[in-house]
């Protein structure tokens, strides 16, 4: 039997999407911006999808701008904060040191142009407090940008706290809230969000489209020149199957949110103390304040790609951390902001749950997992080290 246990990085798309795909392909396939009535039919149902995710998150409708996903929305808001700030002789910016690279790599292109961020710390909780955000706060701070969710580690964040307190100091606050759409309740204008990043392909929708609220207002910069789609602000022809797909999956998501939550919550319980029995492991992420589906584990002694190998090969897919980094032999910034060290980094799980998970399939996790962690710290020299005490545990 195979587990699909890497929700995080992508989810199936969920039947409810696929069926509110396949009119834009046969009925609707008119360009939204022409103007005669196959175009309008069209723009009927673009428009009534950014009716729909919009009261999925407390917001009007001219509030949403389509997206390619979370990685171009996170990109837009982020430089358009920075471009107003800009303006204004403000060039400071707060977030966090465990952002998706979607934040981290935008910001870094802004720290060469002359800006100052201040990335706050995450070690003590795994997470961070409204409080850091409220000290860090400076007369020049042109934006706050912190994730609702962790990616890899699965710590909720305190937004409501830091949107409050963003209001109260004028600062714009934005939040790549990917992880949490369609998982965790959301209502923009009661958590003083100004701008908020989503992606379908994270709550059963298709990949390749996502969404940037924006609060009305608010100017944002064209990231992407060439037409005047979006009114103005986002170029190119809407993906409206994709669009009506995303619309249809986040309905679906917010409409059972509470009884999926009380599920997956049950079912990543019954896994952390199932894999807190493997001696020398540690769980990453804050205890208390969690998405429902993540589960981060590092195992003290072993390499995490051959842990992930030798999952697939029992059936069980599973990532060491963000997909958008698989490609790299360093271990996760993320680990290395909460305060592992590299070596114990190295040896990290993420196993990402939904609703679709059974408790079956959690069983077989718990089976393979000591196993395999079992057989690589008895072909591992750093082991042996660990066991002959020429090196110390750090688990």
């Amino acid at each position: 039997m195979q587990v699909y246990a890497d929700n995080a990085a992508t989810t199936k798309i969920s039947k409810t999407a696929l069926d509110a795909m396949m009119p834009c392909f046969e009925t609707y396939y008119g360009n939204p911006s022409s103007l005669h009535t196959a175009g309008q039919l069209a723009k009927e149902q673009l428009e009534s999808a950014r009716e729909r995710i919009a009261d999925c998150l407390g917001c009007e409708p001219r509030e949403i701008y389509f997206t390619s996903g979370g990685s171009e929305a996170d990109n837009q808001a982020i430089l358009s904060a920075a471009r107003l700030g800009e303006r204004k002789g403000k060039k400071h910016i707060i977030s966090t040191a465990f952002e998706h690279h979607a934040v981290l790599h935008t910001l870094q292109k802004l720290e060469k142009e002359g800006f100052e961020v201040t990335y706050l710390d995450v070690r003590e909780h795994h997470n961070i407090t409204a409080r850091q955000v409220q000290d860090a706060i400076r007369p020049d701070t042109c934006l706050v940008t912190v994730m609702y969710a962790n990616n890899e580690i699965g710590s909720v964040l305190p937004i409501g706290e830091i949107g409050a307190i963003c209001k109260a100091a004028g600062v714009p606050f934005h939040t790549d809230a990917v992880q949490a759409v369609g998982h965790l309740p959301i209502h923009v204008k009661q958590e003083n969000i100004d701008m908020l990043s989503l992606s379908a392909h994270k709550f059963h929708g298709p990949k390749g489209v996502g969404a940037l609220y924006c609060r009305r207002g608010l100017p944002l910069v064209n990231v992407i020149e060439g037409g005047a789609q979006e009114r103005g602000k986002r170029a190119g022809t809407e993906n409206l199957p994709a669009i009506c797909g995303m619309a249809a999956a986040l309905e679906e998501a917010c409409a059972h949110m509470e009884e999926n939550a009380a599920k997956v919550s049950a079912l990543r319980d019954r896994l952390i103390a199932g894999l807190s029995q493997i001696p020398h492991s540690a769980r990453n992420g804050d205890p208390e304040h969690c998405l429902p589906g993540i589960v981060s584990f590092c195992f003290e002694g072993i390499e995490g790609e051959s842990l992930l190998l030798l999952l697939d090969a029992k059936g069980i897919c599973a990532s060491s951390g963000s997909a958008c980094t698989s490609g790299s032999l360093d271990p996760s910034h993320v680990l290395l902001a909460i305060g592992r060290v590299h070596d114990v980094a190295h040896g990290s799980l993420r196993l990402s749950l939904c609703a679709d998970n059974t408790q079956e399939e959690i069983d077989q996790i718990l089976e393979a997992v000591p196993q395999v962690v079992e057989y690589l710290r008895n072909m591992s020299p750093v082991w042996r080290d660990l066991q002959t005490g020429k090196r110390q545990y750090i688990l």
